[in-house]
């Protein structure tokens, strides 16, 4: 899901955009005066007519020699210490094998937590890992990603006579583990000073390091990706295809688990070009029927998204849901943003909230096949749940809904020439950004592992939800300022913000960055205190956040500008991985 859905307008200082007719000038930002067309998909029909080379190896082979594998795996985690458990996770989870071993994960973190709360320090098993940073740092991160509430008194182990932070000298691993760590802070005085310091520590350490050229491959390449973008806020999926040809070169390495890697990448890239063909296929068709041309042609992008999102292999039926909600939704929001009066939108909007298709008739000309496959698509989702699964369509539907009222409302604001108040701004849009909505699309396509509470907790918008979709929010405002975005006469959030306080752009976009960090503190928070039954839809949300993070990084719009990620998905989808 892209926040960008909710802040389409196109990017007229863009190569990729069309020009409009004339432009005007707002706080010295160029803006677009007339609405064009959004650039065509920088891929087209590549995927539809794309023939993958040999592999080297049949899937059926693949398949029985990876079980084979897995087998040998499990006996791993049958560990003498805390330290060589926290490695094998912390592994697993590098080279995306996590998935395959998940009852086993389960129990090991359970052991790690239990053995943290006997013994003085975190690392169990005495001996020299309770003065192991990296192990320390590592599990420190385990844990509270797992949902499990740890002190930060671990880290004052590892500081001086002075009290300032000490590190061997040239230990990379360590500043690392660090770094990585000291991104799941949460609020609070000294949990947050704690985990500031480390990070600010760790990052002086390991940027000195890059820049005087102390670093070989593989820890060059590790470093400035986790300057780039900490694991805690990294798309597991990218990290795994870059991690997987590094691991190779550790000497540390093991033969089982770097083999397993491989072939797994490999059979999720067979995996993901079958999905990605299916939903071009059906892309295309759908794009072409209901011909509006003025809406953003991304199926790629938007199924990039949806594998950051729910990486899981078996849960394909979600992943596709979810590609093809926010196709349609895309489509409704360039609607609203770029093309339709204020009239028009007032129509469709009811027309939604009839959800019949005798609702056709008042619609204009042009819109009638979009709400007619819109409800087909539904349909279809709908058809494709089991019996006991039915009662989840009632709540997509009702969020699909509460979509067409969210964009209304921007709409009539634009229309009005409204300019809201910041928090105005941060409540309506961190809705209508369209994460609540498919957030419960994808969960309706989870198998007998979603329950009803989930569905009841995610749409009463808890304190996880809220802050993921203001992240990808504030991530999006950001982008829209530095690349000159402009939705109609809707200010965003950074211009909202300007206004309001009297500060300049880089100012403002300096608060909203606290502010962004400060959400992932509290949704941090909030995924080690709520039910640890309702984690798996609580991580939907976190993946969310972090694929924002990956498409918005250094103010780019990765959907709006499908080339800002057109590199990004090569390595996923087209790239080999050598068995």
């Amino acid at each position: 899901m892209s926040t960008s859905i909710a802040d389409p307008a196109p990017l007229v200082i863009s190569p990729e955009m069309a020009t409009g007719a004339g432009a005007g000038d707002i706080n010295g930002t160029t803006v677009a005066a007339t609405r064009a067309a959004f650039a065509p998909s920088v891929w087209g029909d590549f995927f539809i007519t794309y023939d993958p080379p040999l592999a080297q190896r049949s899937e059926e082979w693949m398949r029985e020699r990876a079980e084979e594998l897995k087998v040998r795996v499990r006996r791993m985690f049958v560990t003498e210490t805390v330290a060589s458990a926290v490695a094998l996770v912390d592994t697993l989870e590098h080279l995306g094998l996590d998935g395959h071993f998940r009852e086993e994960i389960a129990a090991a973190i359970t052991r790690i937590h239990v053995a943290g709360q006997k013994g003085p320090g975190f690392v169990g098993g005495g001996g020299s890992d309770v003065h192991d940073l990296g192990v320390a740092a590592t599990q420190f991160r385990l844990l509270r990603q797992h949902g499990l509430w740890v002190s930060t008194d671990v880290f004052n182990r590892f500081r001086d006579g002075e009290g300032s932070f000490s590190v061997n000298a040239g230990d990379t691993r360590a500043l690392l583990s660090m770094y990585h760590a000291a991104h799941m802070a949460v609020p609070g005085d000294v949990d947050a000073l704690v985990l500031d310091e480390a990070r600010s520590f760790a990052r002086r350490r390991l940027q000195a390091m890059a820049k005087g050229g102390e670093l070989r491959s593989p820890a060059a390449e590790q470093v400035a990706r986790a300057l780039d973008h900490p694991l805690p806020r990294f798309t597991g999926l990218l990290e795994t295809m870059r991690y997987v040809p590094e691991y190779a070169q550790e000497e540390t390495r093991d033969a089982t688990l770097l083999e397993l890697a491989r072939l797994n990448s490999n059979l999720m890239r067979c995996l993901h070009l079958r999905e990605l063909k299916e939903l071009s296929v059906w892309w295309r068709d759908l794009y072409d029927t209901v011909n509006l041309k003025y809406s953003r042609d991304r199926m790629v992008e938007i199924y990039f998204w949806s594998c950051g999102m729910i990486p899981e292999e078996e849960l394909s039926r979600a992943r596709l849901m979810f590609a093809k909600a926010f196709g349609i939704v895309s489509i409704l929001d360039d609607t609203y943003d770029v093309h339709a009066t204020a009239e028009e939108c007032r129509i469709l909007t009811e027309a939604m909230q009839r959800w019949d298709e005798s609702a056709v008739s008042v619609l204009p000309e042009y819109l009638r096949m979009l709400y007619i496959i819109t409800l087909s698509t539904f349909q279809e989702f709908e058809d494709l749940l089991e019996p006991h699964e039915k009662y989840r369509m009632s709540y997509a539907k009702k969020a699909y809904q509460l979509q067409a009222k969210y964009y209304m409302q921007e709409a009539q604001w634009s229309s009005d020439k409204y300019r809201p108040s910041f928090e105005e701004h941060e409540e309506l849009c961190g809705k209508s950004c369209g994460l609540i909505m498919l957030n419960l699309v994808a969960l309706m396509g989870y198998g007998a592992n979603a329950t009803k509470e989930m569905f009841d907790w995610a749409s009463a918008i808890p304190d996880v939800v809220r802050c993921g979709t203001q992240i990808g929010r504030f991530l999006n405002d950001i982008s829209s300022y530095k690349l000159g975005k402009n939705k109609k006469d809707l200010h965003s959030g950074v211009e909202c913000y300007m206004m309001e306080k009297g500060v300049t752009g880089e100012e403002a976009v300096a608060a909203i960055t606290t502010m962004t960090e400060d959400r992932w503190r509290t949704m941090t928070m909030a995924c080690m205190e709520m039910d640890h039954a309702l984690l798996p839809v609580a991580q939907l949300v976190v993946n969310i956040a972090r694929s924002n993070e990956v498409l918005y990084i250094h103010g780019r719009d990765g959907y709006t500008c499908g080339s800002h990620v057109k590199d990004l998905v090569t390595m996923l989808f087209l790239d080999l991985i050598p068995l």
